[in-house]
């Protein structure tokens, strides 16, 4: 019955360290499937960019304008293709992707520089200056950041220097054009930021609920578990317990009143492990005065002097940490009980700083800790327990000296 409540405990508690995906994790994935989906669009809008600037190789007309008959021109479209495919299929790395997509737009607009300035009518009256609007938003999408309309921006200002040294000048219309390209681009940065923080706004107020649900059905669980647990196991533990006492008082046989009282003895403690498993999960449970009346009902059992005191400031501890520390008082005094031949046993729960441990010390026999006994797990268990919370377990035994066990665990764990 013990192991069967202790089960049902053990499978609530792995499922309730991870039921859900975390806020933290919830939000990075949503940051990235957004930055992949942005980063597709940007990529299809260049395949379209890439198809006008095939037809501009195919027209006569288009193509004397833009002077791309040289071998070079050949070359960098190659080259534009290439980087583009090579961006898309790295797009679902979270750092390369970005990494990527940053430097292809980058390559993009020096693209564009070239072409305007190749063609006939380079500079701010070039048609083409006006995809740099285009390349303004998807900066502003991908890495949205008030820093990230530096490369376009940047663009604009090449552009008008590369007018002025060519133009020998710069005429007030021209002017009026990079003012107004100027004023585009802010609009677009403004309008893009605020949209993006609202969504983001949006979407943390979207987890923060998502959040509470988890928890709340988490909480309703856990209650529906504990009652099932309770009305379920614990009626049966109960009826076994009357049944033991009621045969009790059938039997006269000494050598049956043993076993039948054994019987009882056991479904008790199952009961008693059963309340523990469910004050556990309907977080009732008293770490300390959990750890003080088992040391004195395992007191009255084993006919032990068992001492137990708590030293320090009390601070809230996780589920698992209580459940651990619980667990090796259980495997520390039952240990001394069979094995430690001892009169006297000294519990105490002390809280240190940031970690608190449960040290158990007897006055018994002792032995060789480098040596354990073949077939004996319960301290190798403890020690793994210790170590999967981030903590440590130490113990201390000579012949005739006693034994001093310490489980220390993290606050945090």
């Amino acid at each position: 019955m013990a192991a069967l409540s202790q089960s049902l405990l053990n499978a609530f508690q792995k499922w309730k360290l991870n039921p859900f995906p975390s806020s933290q994790e919830i939000s990075d994935s949503w940051h990235n499937e957004r930055f992949i989906s942005r980063a597709r669009a940007l990529f299809f809008a260049r395949l379209l960019f890439l198809g006008m600037v095939f037809l501009m190789f195919i027209l006569p007309a288009w193509n004397h304008y833009f002077k791309l008959s040289s071998p070079v021109a050949v070359g960098i479209y190659v080259g534009m293709w290439l980087y583009s495919l090579a961006n898309y299929t790295v797009l679902h790395r979270p750092v390369a992707g970005r990494v990527a997509t940053y430097v292809s737009l980058c390559l993009d607009l020096l693209f564009m520089v070239l072409l305007i300035f190749q063609s006939e009518k380079g500079g701010l009256e070039n048609p083409l200056l006006a995809t740099q609007l285009l390349f303004t938003m998807f900066f502003v999408l991908l890495f949205p950041k008030p820093i990230s309309i530096l490369p376009p921006l940047l663009v604009l200002l090449i552009t008008l220097r590369l007018d002025q040294l060519l133009q020998h000048g710069i005429a007030a219309v021209d002017l009026l054009t990079l003012f107004w390209y100027l004023a585009l681009n802010f609009a677009i940065l403004y309008v893009l930021v605020y949209l993006n923080s609202r969504e983001i706004l949006a979407h943390k107020a979207i987890v923060e609920l998502q959040d509470n649900i988890q928890k709340h059905a988490l909480a309703e669980e856990r209650h529906r578990l504990a009652r099932e647990i309770h009305d379920g196991l614990g009626a049966t533990l109960s009826s076994l317990i009357f049944q033991s006492e009621y045969l009790l008082q059938l039997t006269k046989e000494e050598k049956l009143l043993n076993e039948i009282g054994e019987l009882k003895s056991t479904a008790e403690d199952s009961m008693e492990e059963l309340r523990r498993s469910v004050k556990m999960m309907r977080g009732d449970f008293d770490l300390t005065q959990s750890l003080g009346d088992y040391a004195q009902a395992f007191a009255e059992r084993s006919r032990l002097d068992i001492q137990f005191k708590k030293t320090g400031l009390e601070k809230p501890l996780s589920s698992s940490t209580q459940l651990a520390l619980f667990r090796a008082l259980q495997e520390s005094l039952t240990n001394v009980a069979k094995h430690a031949q001892a009169q006297a046993v000294v519990v105490e729960l002390l809280f240190i700083d940031n970690s608190v441990s449960l040290t158990v010390s007897d006055n018994g026999k002792g032995f060789e800790p480098s040596k354990p006994t073949p077939g004996h797990y319960g301290l190798i268990h403890l020690k793994e327990r210790a170590l999967n919370l981030g903590g440590s377990f130490d113990i201390r035994s000579s012949f005739e000296n006693g034994t001093h066990i310490s489980f220390t665990v993290p606050l945090s764990s």
